[in-house]
């Protein structure tokens, strides 16, 4: 039976992306059925080389965000090699680059000229800042925007230091809403044929992610602390540590639900204690409520509580170390467990895509590629150079084969 076409079938994508947040966006792209051209330099990725662990030449971490792709490799400090790379961005739909602004430009492409000669580009940049503003020319990762969005300084248990999210939310978000911008971009072209530039800061992604504490703040002044593993607004969402010491969380976040609680952890008396008669209550009292919630839970073992909680009706979840969510019976139910292979035997375990379609087939997905390894296929099908022209780029050094 043949697979189903995905709904980015026929979509052509430049990605010049390293690290994280472009890879993790053109990816998606990918998997939602985009051709990906990965252009890389002669060196090729960065994350191909990030220790500790290795498939072949390629790191774990590069094998995790560049599946569904083809790799060329081309100088763009060679003269040939920019022309070469132009000519591939002019065959694209959408180009997705994260270059500090200006470099790009500097590497001999820009949108400004690139938009004159094919007006249907969408073109996607990824910065720590945007492309402009004070801060524009200024270096950025991950915990820089998790630190300068205010975010970082809500993490942590009270009374502790900031920390950063255990996952790298900076880059994840600058990538998911980088892919929001070019489907925007892509459905407003098919109306009007013209293409947009995707302007995406990494810190306005973190800053539109502070969603309802920012609220807080700029309606009520006040200024959130460490949240810890608690709720700002409701005492009964948030984890406790049971009789085995694994942590559970739980989010009894209405009147039911408080009810189902108080009866699951044998305390009847709480309901109608006039100081938790009502979340605005509970909130007002937490002080003297949470201890006894904390004695209350460490009763029984994590799992145990977790089937008395869902039984009752109440939202709740072990805290999972990654070995245990990554064989959890749901997870790989879904597909979001993906194993991968190429034709040189190498194998790799990897994520899987969350977005599933009505259509239950779930697609094959590809092996990241090696270095380079599509290089000539790319300059022969999309460029249509013949084998001389090939082995002329190739000899001057404008492109790069594997060995």
């Amino acid at each position: 039976m043949a697979e189903p076409a995905r709904p980015l079938a026929g979509l052509r994508v430049l990605d010049l992306t390293i690290f994280l947040s472009g890879p993790f966006g053109t990816q998606i792209l990918g998997d939602l059925g985009a051709e990906i051209i990965k252009l890389e330099s002669p060196d090729g990725d960065p994350t191909r080389h990030l220790p500790p662990y290795f498939v072949g030449d390629d790191s774990a971490y590069y094998l995790s965000i560049n599946r569904n792709k083809r790799s060329i490799a081309l100088d763009l400090k060679n003269p040939e090699g920019r022309a070469l790379a132009r000519r591939l961005a002019l065959s694209c739909d959408v180009i997705v680059e994260n270059f500090r602004p200006g470099v790009i430009d500097r590497l001999g492409l820009s949108y400004d000229d690139l938009k004159s000669e094919k007006p249907g580009l969408i073109w996607c940049s990824i910065s720590g800042f945007g492309q402009d503003g004070p801060y524009r020319d200024r270096p950025a990762y991950d915990m820089i925007v998790q630190a300068l969005s205010g975010g970082m300084s809500m993490t942590g248990e009270p009374n502790g230091p900031p920390v950063r999210a255990g996952i790298p939310i900076g880059d994840l978000a600058a990538g998911m809403y980088g892919v929001i911008g070019v489907l925007a971009a892509l459905a407003e072209r098919n109306t009007t044929g013209i293409g947009r530039r995707v302007d995406i800061s990494m810190l306005d992604c973190q800053m539109a992610m502070l969603c309802y504490q920012a609220s807080y703040h700029l309606q009520a002044g006040v200024v959130p602390g460490r949240q810890g593993r608690g709720h700002d607004s409701i005492p009964t969402y948030r984890g406790f540590t049971a009789g085995d010491g694994l942590d559970i969380v739980i989010t009894a976040n209405t009147e039911r639900m408080w009810l189902a609680l108080c009866e699951v952890l044998e305390l009847p008396d709480l309901p109608a204690d006039p100081r938790y008669l009502t979340n605005a209550d509970r909130h007002e009292h937490r002080d003297t409520l949470l201890p006894v919630l904390e004695t209350a839970f460490r009763k029984r073992p994590a799992e145990e509580w977790a089937g008395l909680l869902t039984k009752a009706g109440i939202a709740s979840g072990v805290v999972n170390t990654l070995d245990r969510s990554l064989s959890d019976t749901q997870v790989l139910h879904r597909q979001m467990v993906l194993d991968l292979a190429d034709t040189s035997g190498h194998q790799a375990r990897v994520t899987g895509n969350p977005i599933k379609f009505s259509d239950s087939t779930e697609p094959s997905y590809h092996y990241p590629p090696a270095l380079g390894a599509d290089g000539e296929a790319v300059l022969r099908n999309l460029l249509s150079l013949d084998d001389a022209e090939i082995s002329h780029f190739k000899a001057n050094g404008a492109v790069r084969v594997p060995h």
